[in-house]
C-alpha cells in the first residue's frame, strides 16, 4: 500500500472518530441538562421524569427479568413481521413485474391501503386474528408489506430497459432476464428496502402492542400511561430507542456485506 492510500485511510479514520465522539457528546449533553432541569425544578418531573429515575426504574425491571421479556417479545414478533413482509412484498413485487396490466390494475388499491390510517383497523383486526400476537404481526405487516411491494417493483421497473432489449436479442427468456439482470440490477433498491422494511415492522409491532398485548415494549409504554407512571414510559422509549438503532446497525451492516459481494 503506498503512503498516499495509508494517508487517506487515516483520515477516514480520524473523520470517523470525530463524528462518533460529537455524537457520544451531543447524547451526554442531552442527558446531564435533563437531569439538571429535571432535579432544579426548571421542568416538571414528574412529566418529563429524569434519567437517575429512568435508570432506577430500568434496574429494578433488569432484576426482576421483566425487562428482558418485554424485549424479547417485542423482537420476537418484528423479527417474524419483518421476515414474512420482506418475502411477501419480493414474490409481489416479482408477480407484478412480470404481469404489467395486473400492476396496473392493483396501483390504486395498493396506494389506498397505504395511505389508511393503520390504526383505524385495529379493533377489526382483533376481531379477525384475536388479542394475541397474530393481531400484532397482522398489523405490522399492513404497514411493511405494501411498502416493500412498492419499492421494490420501483427498482424492478427503473432497470436500464436498452439492457433488456439486449438480453431479448440474444434470445433470453423473461425467466432469465428477471434471474440475471433484473434482480441483481435491483440490489440496491432491495437491500435499502430492508432499512425501511425493518423501521416500518417495529412500528406496527409497537402499534399493535398498544392494542393487545400483555408483553413487550409497547405494552411496557401504554401500561406506564394508564397508571400515570411517566418514568415508566420515559423508560420504555428508551429501550425502545435504543432496540430501534441496534436493529438499524444490523440491516445496516448486512447491507454493506451485501454490497460488497459480486
Amino acid at each position: 500500500m503506498s503512503e498516499e492510500a495509508k494517508k487517506i485511510i487515516k483520515k477516514k479514520k480520524r473523520k470517523k472518530i470525530f463524528i462518533i465522539t460529537i455524537q457520544f457528546l451531543i447524547v451526554i449533553t442531552f442527558f446531564i441538562s435533563w437531569e439538571i432541569l429535571a432535579n432544579k425544578k426548571i421542568i416538571n418531573p414528574f412529566i418529563f421524569s429524569s434519567p437517575s429515575r429512568i435508570y432506577d426504574t430500568l434496574l429494578k425491571l433488569i432484576i426482576t427479568n421483566e425487562l428482558w421479556e418485554h424485549i424479547f417479545t417485542t423482537l420476537y414478533e418484528t423479527i417474524i413481521a419483518f421476515t414474512i413482509g420482506i418475502s411477501c412484498g419480493f414474490i409481489i413485487a416479482i408477480i407484478l413485474y412480470e404481469c404489467p396490466t395486473l400492476a396496473k390494475i392493483v396501483d390504486p388499491f395498493l396506494t389506498m391501503i397505504n395511505s389508511l390510517p393503520k390504526v383505524a383497523l385495529g379493533p377489526i383486526i382483533i376481531i379477525w386474528a384475536g388479542a394475541n400476537t397474530k393481531s400484532i404481526i397482522v398489523m405490522a405487516l399492513l404497514i411493511n408489506l405494501i411498502v416493500s411491494i412498492m419499492n421494490i417493483y420501483n427498482g424492478f421497473t427503473g432497470v436500464d430497459k436498452t439492457k433488456i432489449k439486449l438480453l431479448k436479442s440474444f434470445g433470453a427468456t423473461k425467466k432469465q432476464i428477471l434471474r440475471y439482470l433484473i434482480i441483481p440490477e435491483s440490489k440496491r433498491t432491495i437491500i435499502s428496502s430492508l432499512k425501511i422494511n425493518i423501521s416500518m415492522t417495529l412500528i406496527g409491532v409497537i402499534m399493535g402492542e398498544f392494542l393487545v398485548s400483555k408483553k413487550g415494549i409497547g405494552y411496557l409504554i401504554i401500561y406506564g400511561t394508564q397508571v400515570f407512571n411517566l418514568t415508566l414510559v420515559m423508560s420504555g422509549i428508551l429501550v425502545l430507542v435504543l432496540l430501534s438503532f441496534i436493529i438499524y446497525e444490523i440491516v445496516t451492516l448486512i447491507e454493506k456485506k451485501l454490497s460488497n459481494q459480486r
